[in-house]
């Protein structure tokens, strides 16, 4: 069983951790590029190669320029989080067609709001629409085996494929396809093991997996499986609290929250400053590459360069070796 609290984990409730044990050494230090963003969630980068941040606080979307780290809002009518949730508002971003959609969860009526927890395509500086209501889906569509807390689940990060985005679900441990005339599917269902951050090649899919309450190193995972096949195969384990995956050359990167006191209420985030970028090894292991990071929540990489959003709402860069 999965409880409300353990799947919003990562989603951002900005309280105090104490201080955990000190991961080890990374090999980089990381560079800051970006403050001062109304909080930080999920990333992608757009047309023309810059990189677009979601503001769960306020429910913008931001363009930063990778060059100078000058950010331009580029659409304010995202739906924002609810401050007695904490967590939720506009989680992910990607693009199909150089048109940006936003992944927006824990707004609805089950938790106070009004607002459709769901896929929004971004039309204009002020104007959003709702593309899929997956909220409503996934009251319709329970998954089996689990106690649900929040009925339109807890929607984490999107990825672009076939035409639509998958989206994971952390709350109802599942993988959706969504569509861009509103269709939503299941395409994997998950044991108790919080699925978060993707990265899709083809038909091949790397999914990063958080794992459940006191989210012990054993159980942050990377797996792969293909959409609509339940075989999956794992990748690697090793490390607290992953958030997000990525393909790179010659290998694959993770990202770890960090570590996270045993006997913090869940839906804590991991300890402030333990978070770090991890590299896949042969052996299966995850090794430190770059960090501390405060609480990152999504990563993209470009070339040899990797940007880390953090959920106070700043941006890293690391340059990759080898």
């Amino acid at each position: 069983m999965i409880g409300a609290g353990a799947a919003l984990l990562l989603l951002g409730v900005a309280a105090p951790g104490a201080a955990g044990a000190a991961p080890p050494a990374a090999t980089v230090q990381p560079q800051l590029l970006v403050t001062g963003l109304d909080g930080g969630s999920g990333s992608a980068i757009g047309p023309g190669g810059d990189l677009y941040v979601t503001e769960p606080v306020s429910g913008e979307l931001t363009r930063i320029d990778r060059r100078t780290g000058a950010a331009t809002p580029v659409a304010d009518c995202l739906p924002p989080l609810l401050p007695a949730v904490g967590p939720g508002g506009a989680m992910d971003v990607d693009f199909l067609g150089g048109t940006a959609y936003v992944l927006v969860t824990l707004v609805g009526a089950d938790l106070g709001g009004d607002d459709v927890v769901g896929l929004y395509r971004v039309d204009g500086p002020h104007t959003c629409t709702v593309v899929a209501d997956i909220g409503t889906w996934s009251q319709a569509n329970p998954p089996e085996g689990f106690e649900i807390e929040v009925p339109t689940g807890v929607q984490y990060a999107m990825e672009s494929w076939h035409g639509g985005f998958l989206v994971t679900d952390g709350h109802h441990n599942r993988v959706l396809h969504v569509t861009l005339d509103g269709g939503v599917r299941e395409v994997l269902a998950l044991g108790n093991v919080v699925p978060t951050g993707l990265s899709a090649s083809g038909h091949r899919v790397l999914l990063a997996l958080a794992g459940p309450v006191p989210h012990l190193p054993e159980n942050g995972r990377v797996v792969a499986f293909r959409p609509g096949d339940d075989d999956v195969r794992e990748v690697a384990s090793g490390a607290r609290l992953l958030v997000d995956v990525e393909r790179v050359r010659g290998g694959v990167l993770a990202l770890s929250q960090g570590e996270f006191t045993e006997g913090n209420i869940e839906g804590s985030p991991a300890d402030p400053d333990t978070g770090q970028l991890l590299r896949v090894t042969r052996d299966g292991g995850l090794a430190p590459v770059a960090g501390p990071f405060d609480r990152p929540t999504s990563m993209e990489v470009v070339g040899r360069t990797a940007y880390v959003v953090t959920l106070d709402g700043e941006v890293w860069t690391t340059r990759l070796l080898g």
